[in-house]
């Protein structure tokens, strides 16, 4: 059997920036699928699974918060790491959101695209060994 790679969605409105983390977790052995807003990405989840989520704070439609807030509630993305992406760092509650949400990382704008997957690799090697 051939090997899958694991599937990452990214949630982000900036089209830059969301094609620069997806070239960089391909480029780090992820297959990527990009949605412009939250209410996409969810619609997405709804109908694919992903072995990790990667979603901007702000965006139309629907925020980081409540897109992660819908995710937690499907039996399938109980577990599945979300890294969060803000402009808002020191106004956003990490504790509160890895309490309630069980949001998995939160990355302050600007950061590397790299430490997007590191990131990703980290908590997906994590969850695998608790398996």
């Amino acid at each position: 059997m051939i090997p899958t790679k694991p599937r990452v969605l990214i949630a982000e409105d900036n089209a830059a920036l969301a094609r620069v983390v997806q070239f960089n977790l391909e480029k780090g052995g992820f297959d990527v699928c990009v949605a412009p807003n939250g209410r996409i990405a969810l619609s997405r989840a709804e109908n694919e699974q992903f072995s990790a989520i990667v979603s901007d704070q702000q965006m139309p439609e629907m925020n980081g918060v409540e897109l992660c807030r819908s995710l937690r509630a499907k039996p399938n993305y109980e577990n599945v790491p979300i890294v969060m992406l803000t402009a808002k760092g020191l106004e956003l509650d990490l504790g509160r959101l890895q309490g309630e949400l069980k949001v998995s990382a939160l990355l302050a704008k600007p950061f590397s695209p790299s430490q997007v997957v590191d990131t990703i690799k980290e908590l997906l090697s994590e969850s695998s060994s608790r398996v």
